[in-house]
């Protein structure tokens, strides 16, 4: 009970877990993989980050494949690929025709130990492969949570900054919207 004239609005929501932008735990492609409720906060927030600029790639040939260059030091790093895609976000391109991170480059990020790759895409895989999901295979299979739709790459100098893409700890959810933010000292 409250007192006279006290009140306070209690809000439920509906929503796919995987909406605006979210991050994928290993839950989210493999039954026996980290769900939200054990993925440890040390491989969401407070991560050194690097921008992988992929602007021009994405906007060459068919604008879609983005392939990493290897010469970025990705160990233990929030890895952000920015393709530009994310100024199509809210509007019905956004959906079509997305860049996205090419399967050798997805296993190079694996094998290097990056602690988390992010894109500012529809999704980090082609979407119109026949299902085929070869970069949320290999690196949800590593442990690598993923954030999908992030926003304001652009903003962000390319070194420098800590990443942080903290979901609610739910169990037997494989993936759920953030806030994603850097703190660019």
């Amino acid at each position: 009970m409250y007192a006279p004239g006290t009140e306070f609005h209690i809000g439920m929501i509906t929503l796919a877990s995987n909406t605006g932008t979210y991050v994928d735990t290993p839950y989210h492609r493999y039954a026996d993989g980290r769900d939200l409720s054990r993925t440890p906060l040390t491989s969401l927030v407070d991560l050194p980050g690097l921008v992988i600029r992929a602007t021009r790639q994405a906007a060459a040939g068919d604008g879609r494949a983005v392939t990493i260059d290897r010469t970025h030091g990705v160990r233990g790093r929030a890895v952000l690929i920015h393709t530009g895609w994310d100024r199509h976000f809210g509007t019905d391109a956004y959906a079509h025709g997305h860049p996205y991170l090419a399967p050798e480059s997805a296993a190079w990020l694996a094998e290097q130990g990056a602690a988390l790759v992010g894109i500012d895409s529809l999704n980090i895989d082609d979407t119109p492969a026949h299902g085929e999901r070869p970069a949320h295979t290999v690196l949800l299979r590593a442990g690598i949570p993923l954030v999908e739709h992030l926003t304001g790459l652009a903003a962000l100098p390319d070194d420098g900054f800590r990443f942080h893409a903290a979901p609610p700890p739910f169990a037997g959810l494989g993936t759920f919207p953030v806030r994603a933010y850097a703190i660019v000292p």
